[in-house]
């Protein structure tokens, strides 16, 4: 016989295949889009607003929203994997040192803005160098020697001018 945890993995990897859960973290700004019944018509309603705790408890997770509406807070929690939740999009990340961020309820205005958290970029990418390898490895086994030279030149101007690029930015 089952455990209640091995059914609950069953059903979570079962939700997973069918719909794409985006990584979030509390303090970021995402944007839930709900799925409404009204009669016999079904649409999505989106609740855009800060992720102010996030509760991960296996087929109880679930998420706290909030956002000021008409100058009124509105906080709002959805289960991570309900069928009525279709989806969660990452607006932008915040860069925050808590995990439960319910002092912003206190605050008003300029206080409760979060800081946005910066991904470093570094000039050259990696999957592009493994790319460029591969390619180097194939070719002289299928082209002429000749073929090899000229390709030899290019890419030696080709790694010179991404140096001079990266030394001028």
């Amino acid at each position: 016989m089952k455990n209640i945890e091995d059914i609950n993995k069953a059903s979570i990897r079962k939700i997973i295949e069918n719909k794409k859960i985006t990584d979030f973290s509390p303090g970021d700004t995402i944007k839930v889009g709900v799925k409404i019944i009204e009669g016999k018509r079904e649409r999505i309603q989106y609740f855009e607003g800060v992720c102010i705790a996030k509760k991960n408890r296996d087929i109880n997770s679930s998420f706290t929203v909030r956002k000021i509406s008409f100058g009124e807070g509105v906080e709002r929690t959805f289960a991570l994997y309900s069928p009525n939740v279709a989806s969660v999009k990452v607006i932008r990340t915040g860069k925050v040192r808590r995990a439960k961020l319910y002092y912003l309820r206190d605050r008003k205005g300029k206080s409760a803005r979060i800081a946005e958290k910066i991904k470093k970029k570094i000039g050259i990418d990696v999957s592009v160098k493994t790319e460029e390898s591969k390619e180097k490895l194939i070719e002289p086994k299928t082209e002429n020697l000749a073929k090899d030279e000229v390709s030899k030149k290019s890419t030696k101007k080709d790694t010179e001018d991404k140096i001079t690029k990266a030394e001028k930015k």
